[in-house]
């Protein structure tokens, strides 16, 4: 459980319910004039009363308002769109989440190319996704991809030594498994790759500095959270407390 979680601090119940997307703090204000907020069965017709978020049961129109500070949502991210909060011609990530997901303004933590798909974790939780992200945390990466070439044991090695890209840069050490091949004109290969690291498309660079070329990519894990299988592309979820227990862990360095 996150500090946040914990409950024991007040806010203003106009603040607590404009947070949530109920609506304005105006707009509050006339709902509690109204009668319509409770607050421990309670009617609060005053708008600026201070409750505790996590503790007190609060109602608006007889509907409970489950209050959080964050939200932890998992993406099966389609192709075509981007790991960004904004631009100006193509379409981002958060242009797939539903009203009541946006309104809390998550980001994506990290970042996949605009043609790889999979697991992408967006959240408001700006502590989280520094410790995820921190180069010092190393948190490993899975991804399953379809490569041009004959990926061998020479490539499974040289990617445990660690590759150097056309920049001079020798990667940290990454697990090579071969899933399957394909024979024909073109060898395809199907291949899992966990690294710990995240250059700048590197998966695509590790492949072309063995002399392969990544036609599709898909990242399935991230630390010990996993792709739900049943996740439709471009469909969105918030994380179970299960998963949120695993993203945390590998926050401490798991």
């Amino acid at each position: 459980m996150r500090a946040s979680d914990k409950g024991g601090k007040t806010q203003r119940i106009d603040k607590v319910l404009s947070h949530m997307g109920i609506g304005s703090r105006s707009d509050i204000r006339k709902q509690a004039k109204q009668g319509l907020i409770t607050v421990n069965g309670t009617v609060v017709k005053d708008s600026g009363v201070h409750v505790d978020p996590y503790r007190d049961n609060i109602e608006v129109n007889g509907e409970t308002v489950r209050y959080r500070e964050f939200v932890y949502l998992m993406m099966n991210k389609p192709p075509g769109v981007l790991s960004a909060t904004e631009d100006k011609r193509d379409r981002t990530v958060l242009d797939l989440l539903k009203p009541e997901y946006a309104q809390f303004e998550p980001f994506p933590v990290g970042r996949l190319d605009k043609d790889t798909v999979g697991l992408l974790l967006l959240t408001n939780d700006g502590k989280l996704a520094h410790e995820l992200l921190s180069p010092r945390k190393h948190v490993p990466k899975t991804y399953e991809a379809t490569v041009e070439g004959d990926v061998d044991a020479a490539d499974i090695a040289a990617f445990a030594a660690g590759v150097e890209l056309e920049d001079g840069y020798v990667t940290l050490p990454a697990q090579l498994t071969i899933l399957g091949r394909e024979r024909g004109s073109t060898t395809i290969s199907h291949i899992s790759l966990t690294i710990t690291e995240g250059k700048f498309h590197q998966v695509k660079r590790m492949f072309i500095a063995v002399g392969k070329k990544v036609t599709f990519l898909k990242r399935v894990s991230m630390g010990e959270l996993k792709l739900d299988d049943t996740l439709p592309l471009g469909a969105v979820r918030e994380l179970t407390a299960q998963e949120l227990e695993l993203l945390t862990g590998a926050d401490s360095g798991g």
